[in-house]
């Protein structure tokens, strides 16, 4: 079983208005990780969900939302906190920004006595601001250093510079969790966050000795390029009508994972041999479904297949 920890929230768009005095607004269930392991689950993987989620009317939602997605919520913890939420403005290219609310929200509330007993978990997967807001970020920080003994680990840092924007934060964090991944992927923007000014291959490289066997950059319409210390993999974009590219990056974490469980791949000892051509490859055309859509859809199993096809 895979589990996803972290992010819970609302993230609420805006619709265009002449109004001077109102705005409509549209609010979707979001949250890096928890788009994650929707798009495992979509893509027919059992998944679990690790945060702390409301008892308010929004953390209801949530909770019957990752129910009716087949995502086991026992790893979930109630509390009376509010929910989370997330502003999002979608520039003409497609690209989100986010304002965030999250200060005394649950989902950045997990404590360590909320943690999972065990860690029996074929593979975790980590990121996204929740890992540098306290105390959530030193609960799973916690965890995953326990995990790492018996889990595969799939690291995304995710950056969220309106979250903190204190790249020293984010690089500390980076460095203690990507020492316990095995797998880390990253986008190019990130990258561009943690070190201005450094090319993508001379930060993969880096990255690559702190720990992990592989470390995968997204570089958004331009593909993607898969890094381990013997071999560099780079994987063409696929040209889509963009609708947004709002969890892009969730879509191909959740499918490259998927594509290593299918190959029988998922651990660091399968991973150093693992096809990188074909995990890369359907992570990208995944992600391309997603990006055909509005909002954080993430695609099922036979939606990637009829794309390709």
């Amino acid at each position: 079983m895979f589990l996803a920890c972290g992010d819970a929230l609302f993230d609420v768009f805006q619709s265009p208005s002449d109004s001077l005095t109102s705005l409509e607004l549209s609010a979707h269930i979001g949250g890096s990780p928890l788009n994650v392991a929707l798009g495992l689950a979509r893509l027919g993987n059992p998944v679990g969900y690790l945060t702390a989620n409301s008892t308010d009317a929004l953390g209801d939602k949530i909770q019957t939302f990752m129910q009716a997605n087949g995502i086991d919520t026992r790893y979930v913890a109630r509390c009376d906190r509010n929910t989370s939420l997330a502003m999002v403005s979608v520039n003409d290219a497609g690209h989100p920004s986010y304002a965030f609310y999250i200060e005394g929200g649950a989902d950045v509330s997990l404590s360590r006595d909320q943690l999972p007993a065990d860690s029996t978990f074929d593979a975790i997967s980590i990121g996204s601001y929740s890992t540098v807001v306290e105390p959530c970020a030193s609960s799973l920080g916690a965890f995953i250093a326990r995990a790492r003994e018996s889990s595969f680990i799939a690291y995304d840092p995710n950056v969220r510079p309106s979250i903190q924007p204190d790249p020293a934060v984010w690089l500390d964090t980076f460095e203690q969790l990507g020492s316990h991944a095995d797998l880390m992927k990253l986008s190019d923007e990130d990258i561009e966050f943690l070190a201005p000014g450094t090319d993508i291959e001379t930060f993969a490289r880096a990255a690559l000795e702190l720990g992990p066997v592989w470390v995968v950059v997204t570089r958004g319409a331009d593909g993607a390029i898969a890094y381990s210390r013997e071999r560099t993999v780079e994987v063409p974009g696929r040209k889509v009508a963009v609708i947004d590219t709002v969890g892009a990056g969730d879509t191909f974490q959740a499918a490259m994972l998927d594509a290593l469980n299918r190959q029988g791949q998922l651990s660091r000892a399968a991973l150093a041999d693992a096809d990188m051509q074909g995990a890369v490859g359907w992570a990208i055309a995944a992600a391309a479904v997603t990006c055909s859509r509005r909002g954080a859809d993430l695609p099922t199993r036979d939606a990637v297949l009829e794309f390709l096809a």
